[in-house]
C-alpha cells in the first residue's frame, strides 16, 4: 500500500516553533503578529499562500519579504531540531518492514524538507516526497496525484495521513482514503468534515488500520 504522510503536525512536533517563528518574522517585518490560533490554522499551506491568508492587505512583494523574515527566524530556531511525535519512528519502521511504500506530501518548501531530512535517519524510509513549492499547494490534490503516478498506484488504493483538513480535503478530492490525527493543529470536528476512515489519537493507531486495509 502507498501511504502518504503530511509532515508538520503529523510526524514532526513543530507547530509551536512555526507559530513562534511566524510571530518573530512579523515583528522583524514590522506588522502586528497574528495570534497562535490564527497561525495554526494556516499550517500546511504553501508559505506564501499562508502569509497572504494571514495578511491579505500585503502586496505580493511584501508577502515575499515577510516570508524571508519567517525563513530566517525558522532556520535559526531549527538549530534545535523538533522532536517526532511518540511512536512515529517505530511505526514507520514497522510499516516499511511490512512492505508498504511511504511518501511525504507537505506544505514545506523543498529546501526546508531536505534540511530536516538531512538530520533524520527515518528519511531513508520515504521513497518519494512532494513539497508545496514544486507543485500546487494543499488542498489542491495535485501532489497526491503526482506521488501516485510516480509510485504506480491508483488514488483509491493509497492512504493519506494528516493533521489538517487541508490534508484530508485533498485526499477526498481524488477519492483517496484518509486518516486524521487528533494531536495536530486542526480539531477533530474539522477533520471529520472530510469523512476520514478514522481520526487517531496516537500515531501507532495507524498500524491496525493499515493492517485491515491490506487484507
Amino acid at each position: 500500500m502507498l501511504i502518504i504522510f503530511d509532515w508538520d503536525g503529523t510526524i514532526l512536533d513543530s507547530s509551536d516553533k512555526i507559530v513562534a517563528c511566524m510571530q518573530a518574522g512579523a515583528r522583524e517585518f514590522g506588522v502586528e503578529a497574528c495570534t497562535a490560533e490564527d497561525i495554526r490554522n494556516i499550517i500546511g499551506l504553501e508559505l506564501s499562500i499562508a502569509i497572504a491568508t494571514l495578511y491579505p492587505e500585503l502586496s505580493a512583494d511584501e508577502v515575499e519579504a515577510l516570508r524571508a523574515a519567517y525563513v530566517r527566524s525558522f532556520i535559526l530556531a531549527d538549530q534545535q531540531p523538533c522532536q517526532m511525535f511518540a511512536g512515529v519512528e517505530e511505526s514507520l519502521r514497522a510499516l516499511k518492514a511490512a512492505g508498504h511504500d511511504l511518501c511525504v506530501a507537505t506544505g514545506k518548501s523543498r529546501r526546508g524538507l531536505d534540511r530536516v531530512f538531512a538530520g533524520l535517519p527515518i528519511s531513508s524510509l520515504f521513497s518519494a516526497s512532494r513539497c508545496a513549492d514544486e507543485t500546487a499547494s494543499k488542498p489542491d490534490p495535485l501532489m497526491l496525484a503526482q506521488l501516485c503516478a510516480e509510485r504506480g498506484y491508483e488514488p483509491a488504493s493509497a492512504l493519506m495521513v494528516g493533521d489538517t483538513e487541508y490534508d484530508l480535503e485533498m485526499a477526498s478530492r481524488i477519492a483517496m482514503p484518509s486518516v486524521g490525527v487528533s494531536y495536530g493543529v486542526h480539531s477533530v470536528a474539522r477533520l471529520q468534515r472530510w469523512q476520514p476512515l478514522a481520526v487517531i489519537d496516537y500515531f501507532s493507531g495507524l498500524l491496525p488500520i493499515v493492517g485491515e486495509l491490506s487484507r
